[in-house]
């Protein structure tokens, strides 16, 4: 299938997910180095944005790709989606070739940057990280690799969200960490009022743990009240078939089942 595009994955979150990555790097581009990431640690730390892949390329890969059924089309794969400098175009670019909304997965690190909030505003679906409601957690559970404090990240989400016109998502990866302040996180998102909440725990291969669904159903309770609230544990990911099985699996590690 090329190297850009990969899946379609079967997605928790976004149900038939054709996955696009344009890092399209064998090896993990991020300026976070999360401890639960299903890629493993960041061995190259990327802290400014550039160009990795042409769209030129991107626009080749478009035409050459197979008809598929499919929810949604997802800026993804192994890294942090807005180091590419040309993000905005590749967003428009698989628009006008798709008919399927455009997702985007970021960590928010550079939402900081009037450019890269401007580029997220063309998607449908911006789903943000927030995993932390204070810079030690921050530091001990994202491990930035980039100069980045997440009260300045909680408030440039707060102004994506006044601009944008799409769905805003947050999403929370719950770990043994923050796992004793999810009413903190609740207030925080609160204050930020998104389309939707994501209450996640790691059930990809990764060097931490993930919570049973009991705990994260208590969890969940914290955040009552807010537009639309979804847990890792509740959904229903549908069947898919990869074109590239082996492609879509270095970038999205299978789930797994606790007591695996």
């Amino acid at each position: 299938m090329g190297d850009i595009f990969y899946g379609p994955v079967s997605s928790w979150r976004l149900g038939r997910s054709l996955g696009i990555d344009m890092l399209s790097s064998e090896h993990k581009l991020c300026s976070f180095d999360c401890v639960y990431c299903q890629l493993g640690s960041t061995g190259r730390a990327v802290a400014r944005r550039k160009e990795f892949v042409s769209l030129d390329l991107l626009a080749q890969e478009l035409g050459a790709l197979p008809r598929m059924d499919i929810d949604y089309a997802t800026f993804s794969g192994m890294g942090e989606p807005t180091l590419a400098s040309n993000l905005g175009e590749a967003i428009g670019l698989v628009r006008s070739n798709l008919d399927v909304p455009v997702a985007v997965i970021t960590n928010s690190s550079l939402l900081t940057r009037p450019d890269v909030r401007d580029e997220l505003a063309r998607a449908d679906v911006v789903i943000a990280k927030l995993d932390a409601p204070d810079e030690a957690l921050f530091y001990r559970i994202n491990r930035p690799r980039i100069k980045s404090r997440i009260s300045e990240i909680i408030e440039v989400i707060g102004l994506f969200r006044e601009a944008y016109r799409g769905k805003l998502t947050i999403d929370i990866m719950f770990i043994d960490d923050n796992r004793d302040h999810a009413a903190e996180m609740a207030r925080i998102v609160r204050q930020i009022l998104p389309d939707e909440v994501q209450i996640n725990t790691p059930l990809r291969p990764c060097a931490v743990s993930p919570l049973p669904p009991e705990e994260i159903h208590a969890i969940r309770s914290h955040f009552s009240g807010l537009k639309r609230v979804v847990t890792v544990y509740e959904a229903s990911p549908p069947v898919v078939n990869p074109l590239n099985a082996a492609d879509t699996a270095r970038r999205r590690p299978r789930v797994i089942k606790l007591g695996e």
